[in-house]
């Protein structure tokens, strides 16, 4: 920070985990380059309300910068906060569990976990710094979660790309951002089972190395720069089911993503590949397994209407879109991960 000319004092927005882990670190390498630091204890979910406690602590601290230290939702309520104050906004993610941490977005939520809204910003974050090796001490199944979402990537960008979709930026997507997509991906494909070994054993390996440059720097270009089609807007509206609420998003936006193949009608092979990459590490193949076994007619109809909202994300398919069609594909996905499951 001091490098880049940010001023103190500093208020750090922190999770549970990024408190334990890294409270003791704070007071001395911050102390070390002559600022003062107060600690936000998050509320846990990114909603309006936290927002504005946030800023407010950060006037009464008379914050010149913030530091969001946790998971995504922490990061996006940080940055809305320093947004909404002007003020510039590092981010230190302790979990490889989203994209969050690059972008120049947030997510916002209801009070109760249901899907808003995108909340866009003039900027990126001045400053993302990750720590492997306090990634590493995280549970494996934050990993994987970020592996999901960042399996979406490549495919909502080719997607994108292929209909001259804006971006999520309002500009036009190009080479580069298309093959960062796709390097996310074959990243996943090859590192992501060794990953999670590592994992499960708090070592840092070049694998761990590269599935977190994957989950938060890759998708996070690729995404930001390219767009997003159905698989984050069947997340959305799965976030309309009170039984998803104790799943991570990246482990929603997988489902999507499998959503999202069969809705475009993508090839045997390939579903077969994003199956076999899901299975491997741990990432949830059907309803029952994002908390929705036995979802009613009802319900079915509530995720498929939020998900081809007017603003959704979904209408950047090179096709016309509407709820019944999404209804049909989460039957049809959530058929084949169950076939995918009796076979292994």
């Amino acid at each position: 920070m001091a490098a880049l000319g940010l001023d103190g004092p500093v208020l750090i927005v922190a999770g549970r985990s990024a408190k334990r882990l890294l409270g003791r670190v704070w007071p001395q390498t911050l102390g070390d380059s002559h600022y003062t630091h107060e600690v936000y204890d998050f509320g846990g979910e990114c909603w309006r309300g936290e927002i504005a406690r946030i800023e407010a602590a950060a006037k009464t601290a008379r914050a010149n910068v913030i530091v969001g230290a946790g998971g995504g939702k922490v990061l996006d309520a940080a940055r809305a906060a320093a947004a909404g104050l002007g003020l510039p906004i590092v981010n230190c993610p302790t979990v490889a569990s989203s994209d969050a941490p690059c972008s120049a977005l947030s997510v916002i939520y209801s009070e109760d976990g249901v899907f808003e809204e995108y909340r866009f910003y003039k900027r990126n974050p001045d400053l993302v710094l990750v720590d492997t090796a306090v990634i590493a001490q995280g549970p494996p199944r934050l990993l994987a979660a970020g592996m999901g979402d960042a399996l979406a990537t490549w495919f909502e960008a080719k997607t994108c790309a292929a209909g001259h979709v804006r971006n999520m930026r309002g500009g036009a997507s190009t080479r580069s951002a298309l093959r960062l997509a796709e390097l996310c991906y074959r990243t996943l494909l090859e590192d992501g089972n060794d990953a999670l070994h590592a994992m499960r054993n708090k070592a840092v390996t070049p694998a761990l190395e590269r599935i977190v440059e994957a989950n938060t720097l890759l998708s996070g270009l690729g995404f930001e720069s390219s767009g997003l089609a159905a698989a984050h807007a069947v997340h959305n509206g799965l976030t309309a089911a009170s039984g998803t609420r104790r799943f991570y998003h990246g482990e929603k936006v997988a489902f999507g993503t499998l959503v999202q193949l069969v809705l475009e009608g993508a090839s045997h092979a390939q579903v077969s590949e994003v199956l076999s990459f899901s299975r491997a590490v741990g990432l949830p193949l059907t309803l029952a397994e994002i908390g929705c076994d036995g979802m009613s007619a009802e319900t079915l109809q509530e995720v498929s209407i939020r998900a081809t909202a007017a603003a959704e994300t979904i209408h950047n398919e090179p096709f016309p879109v509407n709820a019944a069609m999404v209804a049909d594909a989460i039957r049809a996905a959530d058929a084949i991960g169950v076939a995918a499951l009796g076979c292994s």
